[in-house]
């Protein structure tokens, strides 16, 4: 039974999992202070409020609160944003160039990836010949 969890905890499909939480939470740190200390002042300088969480209004005595929910939402689209725009469409162009075979190949051949591709190249010439 350990040797069953044990082999559960290290198929990569778990640990793949738990490196995206990681980074999806760490992404998610970077995108709310983008939000809080550059966006959200930005929309202060040109609408006069930094804050939308004191906005509410007042119908027959009950308090409407909707400046903590435009808050959210303004985060949301914002996060929503900078996922597709830094993660989505990159990885999108990615595997377009991937599957069209411009991938950019990498600098420097190995000197062995050289060498086994003489031998085949000496291989095949040798069954022609």
């Amino acid at each position: 039974m350990l040797k069953q969890f044990r082999d559960f905890l290290l198929r990569g499909n778990v640990v793949d999992l738990a490196v995206a939480v990681v980074i999806g939470a760490a992404f998610g740190a970077v995108v709310t202070s983008l939000v809080a200390d550059i966006i959200t002042p930005l929309i202060a300088a040109v609408g006069g409020k930094p804050d939308f969480g004191a906005l509410s209004f007042t119908i027959n005595g009950s308090r409407f609160r909707y400046g903590n929910f435009l808050n959210a939402v303004l985060s949301f689209v914002i996060i929503a944003a900078a996922i597709f725009f830094l993660v989505v469409k990159p990885v999108g162009l990615l595997m377009e160039r991937r599957k069209a075979g411009l991938e950019p190949e990498p600098e420097g051949v190995p000197e062995d990836v050289i060498l086994l591709g003489e031998i085949r190249d000496l291989l095949a010439a040798n069954r022609a010949g």
